[in-house]
């Protein structure tokens, strides 16, 4: 099974990062958009196996790699907020 180490990366960031915008909407919607936004900004690192796996795993936790997440994670959360493509919601 191949799989993209980075998209669990993003969505951990997401999760984390989401509550300091509560301006953003989180619907499904808007957080695929922010999660694909991030990931089309960011190499893949593809893994196959359980060694690749914990190796790319290891060097996704280093901090440059967590801040280069962070920063466009925050970046789409910013830009996906400003145009939700579901337009303005109603008040609550």
């Amino acid at each position: 099974m191949v799989k993209n180490l980075v998209e669990q990366h993003v969505s951990q960031a997401y999760e984390q990062l989401r509550p300091r915008y509560p301006e953003v909407c989180g619907c499904d919607l808007c957080q695929t958009d922010v999660l694909v936004y991030a990931l089309n900004r960011l190499p893949p690192k593809y893994v196959s196996g359980n060694e690749g796996t914990v190796v790319t795993g290891v060097n996704l936790e280093k901090d440059q790699w967590r801040s280069q997440i962070e920063v466009v994670v925050i970046d789409g959360l910013r830009k996906i907020g400003l145009a939700p493509r579901h337009g303005p919601l109603s008040p609550k």
